[in-house]
């Protein structure tokens, strides 16, 4: 099947740069469709981030932050975008100590993805932060977060009472879960 999809390949005709801000890009695109046909793709240009599932005596470490966009309090693991090319590695080292105060001996790929492919470019990075050593946080000027360190049962929780909602923190969670059944992520 693989081989056939080549021929939905969507090629670009135009790019329309709308707006470039300190985060993101947005453009418009113009595409021209394998029928022949044009369509428009709207595109959310963003240069990627890195995120830090951290464990600590069966607990994990986690931040909440009030989040704009949803007009609300928001629960998550450490995480910040990447620096212009940037290692996402080095990144997670640095949002994870910035944001909680620790320190991870060892850093440990868990997964990577884009997170809304349909219209944004950004691709997140997971990390599963080993041998923790408690340090001092230091947060960027405009972020304002409490750190916690939860159970399991508590991120259960709060993901039913949406706490927890975003994609990055509920996979954390998930693989935590793998992890306390099978001690292997």
């Amino acid at each position: 099947m693989l081989e056939k999809t080549e021929q939905y390949r969507e090629v670009t005709v135009k790019t329309e740069p709308i707006f470039e801000g300190k985060i993101i890009s947005l453009q418009v695109d113009t595409v021209q469709l394998p029928n022949g046909g044009t369509a428009t793709r709207e595109i959310v240009r963003h240069p990627g981030a890195a995120a830090v599932l951290a464990l600590i005596d069966d607990k994990m470490l986690v931040v909440e932050q009030y989040r704009k966009p949803m007009e609300k309090f928001q629960i998550e693991i450490p995480a910040g975008k990447l620096d212009a090319g940037e290692d996402p590695m080095v990144a997670a080292a640095r949002e994870l100590e910035e944001e909680t105060g620790f320190r991870a001996g060892k850093l440990r790929p868990l997964s990577a993805f884009y997170t809304s492919p349909g219209f944004a470019d950004e691709k997140l990075y997971i990390y599963i932060a080993e041998d923790l050593v408690k340090g001092e946080s230091a947060p960027d000027e405009d972020e304002f977060l409490a750190v916690e360190a939860i159970t399991f049962e508590q991120a259960q929780q709060y993901i039913r009472e949406e706490r927890i909602s975003d994609a990055k923190t509920i996979l954390a969670v998930y693989a935590w879960h793998i992890y306390r059944l099978t001690g292997e992520i």
